[in-house]
C-alpha cells in the first residue's frame, strides 16, 4: 500500500484529503507544520508528498528546497490557493512534480497522484546519453564532454525529455504537459523561456527551433 504524506495546516482541507485518500486505498499521515513535514518526508516512509505552500514554521517552498537539497526524489504535488504563474513556476522550478490550485476536484488530485506514482516506480536507466551530453538520473547531474553543467531541477527535466525524444519535434504543449505536468495557459511562454535557459547552458547547436511547431534536440 502506497503511503502519502499530506502537509497542510488547514484541518478542514487536510481532513478532507486524508479521508479521500484512505478511501482510495492509500495509507496517509498529516503534517501541520513545515519542519514536521520535512522531517517525515526525509524519513523514507512515504511514497509521495502533497505539499501546501502556506505552512507555519517553514513554508512549502522551503520544505521543497530542503527536500531536494538532501537528494530526495520523492514525487511532490504542491496544493495551494496561490496559483499565480510566478508561484507556479517557483514551485516547479524548485523541484515540484506537479502543482494543483485550490479549490480542486478530488478526482483530479487522485489522477495526478496515480500518474506520479506510476512515473516514480517505472524502470529508469541510470543515465541518458546523446552525443557527448550525459544526464545522470540518480544524482540529477549533467555533463558535456566530461565537463559538469549546472542545471536547475526544471532545466534537467527538460533536457531529459529532449534526450528521450532526440530527433523528434516536441511542441510547447507537449513540453508543458510532460515536463511541468500542469495545464498552463496556452499563451504562456514558460516553455520557450526554459528552452532559452537550456540553450545558454548547453551551448549552440543542441536545440533547434522548428518554426510554428516546437523544438527538437539535434
Amino acid at each position: 500500500m502506497a503511503s502519502i504524506l499530506i502537509a497542510d495546516d488547514e484541518t478542514r482541507i487536510s481532513g478532507f484529503i486524508d479521508k479521500g485518500l484512505r478511501a482510495a486505498g492509500f495509507a496517509t499521515r498529516v503534517a501541520p507544520t513545515g519542519p514536521e513535514a520535512l522531517d517525515l518526508a526525509l524519513s523514507g516512509e512515504f511514497d509521495l508528498l502533497v505539499l501546501d505552500v502556506n505552512l507555519p514554521g517553514m513554508d512549502g517552498f522551503g520544505v521543497l528546497e530542503n527536500l531536494r537539497g538532501s537528494g530526495s526524489t520523492m514525487p511532490v504535488i504542491m496544493l495551494t490557493a496561490r496559483v499565480e504563474l510566478a508561484d507556479t513556476v517557483a514551485g516547479l522550478e524548485g523541484g515540484a512534480d506537479d502543482y494543483l490550485g485550490k479549490p480542486f476536484r478530488f478526482d483530479e488530485l487522485i489522477a495526478r497522484i496515480r500518474l506520479r506514482m506510476r512515473k516514480d516506480t517505472a524502470a529508469t536507466p541510470v543515465s541518458l546519453t546523446h552525443r557527448d551530453l550525459v544526464l545522470d538520473i540518480r544524482t540529477r547531474r549533467a555533463h558535456i564532454g566530461g565537463t559538469a553543467v549546472e542545471l536547475s531541477a526544471r532545466e534537467f527535466t527538460l533536457a531529459e525529455e529532449f534526450i528521450r525524444n532526440a530527433g523528434q519535434v516536441l511542441s510547447r504543449e507537449q513540453l508543458l504537459s510532460r515536463v511541468w505536468g500542469y495545464d498552463f495557459d496556452p499563451g504562456s511562454n514558460v516553455a520557450d523561456v526554459y528552452v532559452g535557459y537550456l540553450r545558454q547552458k548547453l551551448g549552440a547547436g543542441w536545440i533547434e527551433t522548428v518554426r510554428g511547431v516546437g523544438y527538437r534536440l539535434v
